[in-house]
């Protein structure tokens, strides 16, 4: 396999990455900047990729243990390989499973789960690559993978994942109507969002809020200085110190 060497967060974390296929790049770090974890916490990434956001949250933050799975074998070695180049064997594991088929030791309640799952609905386009498009069609339904993810939150804990903005009327069909948070992903001022981050408050009866969001460019192109904080910085999002 031909592959990239990456650097994100600054060049804190580097990953190998596939040449050809699904890449992780922007979407990974923000959505891994959203998840409201401390020191100690338990999560579980579904569809983990090469591994990119469990090991930027990992690096955010102390002594949390995170549970990576992915369901291609190829990106599930290239994942691992991540871990131990970045050392964090201790705290990040990468597992070969199916996202709607967990292994049994990982059917119980984590902490924060977190996903960036399918952009593209069974309706779409199909990528020629099995890879690409086994990472980009939902064909088991984006329904599903919120479920998924449900199901392993821990009460009081979130479930955080990034999608298509234009997917949020397929995402909304299927989520809680409580304790619901939206953050757009602005490209430039004044432009219409094409990412959103849905946060989902386990047992929160509080209402929908959508909130302000993120602009991630300048005039210019350059990442906007907030941005520039979470991609570069390491920062968190304003999404992931929100209490409901």
């Amino acid at each position: 396999m031909d592959f990239t060497e990456d650097g994100f967060l600054g060049g804190r974390i580097v990953a190998r990455q596939p040449i050809e296929g699904f890449r992780s790049g922007t979407d990974a770090v923000m959505l891994a900047a959203a998840v409201p974890a401390k020191a100690g916490d338990g999560l579980l990434e579904l569809g983990c990729g090469v591994g990119v956001a469990s090991l930027c949250l990992a690096a955010r933050v102390a002594d949390c243990r995170i549970s990576a799975v992915e369901i291609e074998p190829r990106l599930v070695v290239l994942a691992a390989e991540n871990v131990r180049a970045n050392r964090f064997e201790e705290r990040v594991r990468v597992e070969d499973s199916d996202v709607l088929r967990l292994p049994r030791h990982l059917r119980r309640s984590f902490d924060h789960v977190f996903c960036n799952p399918p952009f593209h609905s069974n309706a779409g386009e199909v990528s020629p690559d099995v890879d690409r498009a086994r990472a980009l069609s939902d064909r088991d339904g984006l329904g599903n993978w919120i479920a998924a993810g449900l199901a392993r939150v821990a009460p009081g804990g979130t479930l955080t994942f990034i999608l298509r903005a234009d997917r949020l009327v397929d995402a909304l069909q299927d989520a809680p109507r409580h304790g619901l948070s939206i953050f757009p992903l602005w490209p430039r001022r004044g432009e219409p969002a094409k990412r959103a981050i849905m946060q989902i408050h386990r047992n929160s009866r509080a209402p929908l809020r959508f909130l302000a969001g993120l602009i991630l460019h300048q005039g210019d192109g350059g990442y906007t200085q907030e941005a520039d904080a979470i991609l570069r910085g390491g920062a968190s999002l304003a999404l992931a110190n929100l209490r409901l």
